[in-house]
Parts: structure tokens; sequence; C-alpha cells
């Protein structure tokens, strides 16, 4: 029942995932939420952010920013990091994550979604057919209907450790 909703991974931080095994196992694009996932809600981009893309272009990546915010938001985070994007989304809606596949040149094989809400972000994700990596949120301040979610996220993601722990018995 809730299995529509798990991850394929879940990992602390988006900073903490090794990009080059994922390159290595054949990873050639890479869609990013934003708030959350990458800085804290309404953000700028952080050095720490621009590092990491100027990195993952240096490993051969291709990456796309996929957000439900308006343009402005997108458009102003993206400056500094300067990877393709795709504003407005309406995730968890199939159409746009199969439009940032479609700029980034990747399909559903060499393509992994990161971000950090399950009802959007990983069930999009899922949707469209791609694997999926959710990270903790950055940050505890979000806007009141992600805050509403989240407590359902914690029940989802109950199921989600117990049917870990079941495959490892």
């Amino acid at each position: 029942m809730f299995d529509r909703f798990f991850p394929d991974r879940y990992v602390a931080s988006t900073y903490v995932i090794d990009f080059e095994k994922l390159y290595e196992e054949g990873v050639r694009g890479l869609i990013f939420d934003i708030d959350n996932t990458l800085v804290p809600h309404g953000a700028p981009a952080d050095e720490r952010a621009v590092r990491l893309f100027a990195r993952l272009k240096d490993i051969g990546f291709r990456c796309c920013l996929i957000s439900n915010n308006q343009e402005k938001r997108v458009k102003t985070f993206n400056e500094p990091i300067q990877v393709d994007y795709v504003y407005n989304a309406h995730k968890p809606s199939v159409k746009n994550y199969l439009r940032a596949m479609e700029i980034m040149g990747t399909d559903r094989e060499s393509t992994v979604f990161i971000g950090d809400q399950l009802f959007t972000d990983v069930w999009g994700a899922k949707r469209a057919g791609i694997p999926s990596i959710l990270v903790k949120p950055i940050h505890p301040r979000e806007e009141i209907q992600i805050v509403l979610k989240r407590y359902l996220e914690k029940i989802v993601l109950h199921f989600y450790r117990k049917s870990l722990n079941g495959k490892k018995g």
C-alpha cells in the first residue's frame, strides 16, 4: 500500500551520496529538487551547492533542477551553478520528469532523481519510472503544507524501514 511512495535509497544528505559510484553504475543524468534537498527552503545556492555541481560536471553528469517553485526562485538559485532547470513543475506530475530527461539527453535507466519529499519528489520519480534517492530535509523550517505532509511521511517511512528490515532477514 505504501510502497508506491518508497524511495530506492534513503540517505542523510545529498552531500553524502557517492556520485562517482553512480557514474560507474551508468547513471549520466541527475535530477534535483532544490529546497531542503540542496539548501534550506528559499535559500540561495551556497558554496557547498556550487562545489557539488562543479564536481558533478567534472565527473561527467548532466544535471537538471526540477522545482514546483516559480521561475524567479529557480533561476536565481541556478545562476551560480549553471545547470538546466524546469520550474513550476507540478510534481508529482510525470510530465516534467520526462522533460528533464529529454533536456539532459538521458533515459530512465541512466537517470536518478534526488529530493527530500515522498509525496511530490519520490512519488513523481517513481511514476515516471526513474530511480530515486530520498534525502533528509536540510532544515526544519518549511511552509505549512509541507509541515503537514511530513507527518504523513513519517508513517510511510516507518513502513519503508520495516520493509528494509524484512529484506535483511
